[in-house]
């Protein structure tokens, strides 16, 4: 849910601008600044994004419970985005502290999410789990945003590095969700072939 609605959202928002808005330079936060065009769309998307990924934490039970905090923070942080918009004019701290938290957090998540031991109470942990995938998934967050940190020095499309970066951060709790439900029904139908088959 969470990458339709961020998605979405700046699609949608970015439509509603006046012409000269460019998506590859433009970032997502100045679709719900003050003085944007209908930025009631971009505010919801990320309020709703934050939302997602804090029920998203208090859900799953597979990746560890560091991780899960990591990532309701960064849930947190991306609906304060928007109660923190960009002002029409100057400089603003606060929206500049809670997008670093947020990118900051959805990064590094997978990190602590991983598990240790190969197997669940159950049976097998996802391999989304995995110290190895979790790992790489954290760098390669970890370096979507440090590209977009390097954009607004000027250097490279602003726009289009953030909504890549975003767009991971928003797909890769997905994955895990998924991934954990697969495990979660191979467990289950293991579980029942154990207690149908004949007793010896």
């Amino acid at each position: 849910m969470a990458p339709v609605l961020l998605i979405g959202g700046w699609t949608l928002a970015a439509r509603r601008q006046p012409i000269g808005f460019d998506s590859t330079v433009d970032t997502i936060s100045a679709l719900a600044a003050r003085g944007a065009t209908d930025r009631w769309l971009m505010t919801a998307a990320l309020i709703g994004v934050g939302v997602c990924h804090v029920v998203t934490a208090l859900g799953l039970s597979q990746p560890a419970r560091a991780g899960r905090i990591v990532l309701g923070l960064g849930g947190v942080a991306t609906a304060l985005v928007a109660v923190f918009p960009l002002p029409i004019a100057g400089p603003a701290p606060e929206h500049a502290v809670v997008a670093g938290l947020a990118f900051a957090a959805l990064a590094v998540w997978p990190a602590f999410a991983w598990r240790r031991h190969s197997r669940s109470p159950a049976g097998l942990y996802p391999a989304v789990l995995r110290p190895v995938v979790a790992f790489a998934a954290a760098v390669v967050l970890l370096g979507l945003v440090g590209w977009f940190t390097t954009t607004l020095t000027g250097v490279g499309p602003t726009g289009l590095a953030e909504r890549v970066a975003a767009g991971a951060q928003a797909c890769w709790p997905l994955v895990v969700v998924l991934s954990c439900r697969r495990s979660s029904r191979a467990d289950a139908g293991a579980a029942g072939r154990d207690t149908s088959g004949p007793v010896k």
